[in-house]
């Protein structure tokens, strides 16, 4: 247990508990001693009261003070009555009769150290007197008492510090030990959450991780899987028609348009590829200027139109006027891309796909993808930024991509200091809009 987590919090517990007990031993003592000082004291000075009255009242029977000598001197104390006129025999005597009678306390006479009381009969100097030293004698068996209740109180701190420290680090160790089989690529057993403390916490932040772990590799794997299908396809079309127009089995003009869509196909398949190493490393390179979003739309819908009028969808662009922001044209004319590419996609034949800019006020401007495709239900909307997720949801129902479009798009606009969201019904179609900054002074 030494150098571990449990032994470096039992050894604090047992330190701070250690330390507590000797604190409170110590004052505990002082304060004992204090209070047995007081009352010896106090006793003391009733005894010569009781004594210097019987004394001056005259009713002491012959030999009654010689008895209250031998009662005295019994508990350690001494009882003497001296005239006044033998007191300069005793110079510590003399000191507190000098003072003022009546006297009690602390003092030192002939060299030893003793609690006394003095009171004046008459012409005599009554003194009742006790060794201080005798009071160790009084409290030290309350001192023994406190040291036995403290040994007990460590020994029982001792018992629950280990107990305590086993409980806190039990689960923390549960929880180095899963993530051990994590990072060995095995999926470790979900920990067992009890109560709501920090440990409960963690144990529930390590499940939802691992199982967060577990869908990314599950995707990656359906993605991988995707990207291999989706590679082979275009490169087996480019190979077959490269092949008759070697042997002249397809005309050069027809050949030439497959391995040109083949061609982009790959390509676009390629670039996805590169645009998930990017997500995955948060390295995508921005660099802001002054843009008009208007112009960005018109430039998007001018390349897509051919593919739309394939589609058999039509494509417009609806602007009123320049659109200043601040951002990327080339990352927005990819936003606005990918947008567009995923609304033909599922806009069915004879739809409609809209982009339009416009001003956002004071905070920038917008640019929104608008199809009259099926729509996205609630859940849909919430996770539709999430790699791959519409890929899984619809890849065997609808003509989907490689399911990293609407996560780049996400991701790029967030770089550039800008926000996406989107707007959908089962049915009503989907918007997507993106609104970034304005234009700054020290934009060009």
């Amino acid at each position: 247990m030494k150098g571990t987590l449990r032994g470096r919090l039992f050894a604090a517990i047992v330190v701070a508990v250690l330390a507590s007990a000797a604190l409170t031993l110590g004052v505990g003592s002082l304060l004992v001693k204090r209070s047995i000082q007081a009352a010896v004291e106090t006793n003391l000075g009733r005894q010569a009261d009781l004594l210097a009255v019987r004394a001056a009242s005259g009713t002491f029977a012959p030999g009654e003070l010689a008895g209250a000598r031998l009662l005295l001197a019994r508990q350690g104390e001494r009882v003497v009555l001296l005239p006044l006129a033998s007191v300069a025999s005793f110079p510590g005597l003399q000191q507190i009769v000098a003072n003022g009678l009546p006297a009690q306390g602390r003092a030192s006479v002939r060299g030893q150290e003793v609690l006394y009381a003095v009171r004046q009969v008459g012409q005599n100097v009554l003194v009742v007197a006790r060794p201080a030293a005798l009071q160790a004698a009084d409290w030290h068996p309350f001192v023994g008492s406190f040291l036995l209740a403290a040994l007990g109180g460590v020994a029982l701190a001792g018992v629950l510090a280990f107990v305590l420290a086993r409980t806190v680090t039990g689960p923390v160790a549960k929880v180095a030990e899963a993530s051990r089989s994590l990072a060995r690529g095995e999926a470790p057993s979900l920990l067992e959450v009890r109560g709501s403390d920090e440990l409960a916490v963690l144990a529930s932040s390590f499940n939802d991780m691992a199982a967060q772990l577990a869908a990314g590799r599950e995707s990656e794997q359906t993605f991988l899987l995707s990207v291999s299908h989706e590679l082979k396809t275009p490169l087996t079309a480019i190979r077959g028609y490269a092949e008759g127009l070697e042997e002249g089995a397809v005309a050069p003009a027809e050949g030439g348009r497959v391995i040109a869509e083949e061609s982009a196909r790959l390509e676009r398949l390629v670039q996805d590829l590169l645009d998930l190493a990017r997500i995955s490393r948060r390295s995508f390179a921005v660099r802001p200027e002054r843009v008009d979003l208007a112009r960005i739309a018109s430039e998007a819908v001018r390349r897509y139109e051919p593919r739309a009028k394939g589609f058999g969808v039509r494509l417009t662009e609806a602007s009123t006027g320049p659109v200043p922001a601040t951002a990327d044209p080339d990352r927005v004319l990819q936003v606005v891309s990918n947008l567009v590419e995923n609304a033909l996609r599922c806009t069915p034949a004879g739809g409609a796909v809209t982009v339009s800019s416009r001003v956002a006020g004071f905070s920038g401007g917008e640019i929104q993808v608008s199809d009259t495709g099926p729509g996205l239900g609630p859940d849909e909307r919430a996770r539709a930024f999430e790699r791959f997720y519409l890929y899984r949801r619809y890849w065997a129902e609808r003509p989907v991509g490689t399911g990293l479009g609407l996560a780049i798009v996400k991701d790029l606009t967030e770089a550039m200091d800008g926000e996406v969201s989107v707007a959908s019904a089962p049915g009503e179609g989907t918007s997507f809009t993106v609104r970034l900054p304005g234009p700054r002074p020290d934009a060009r």
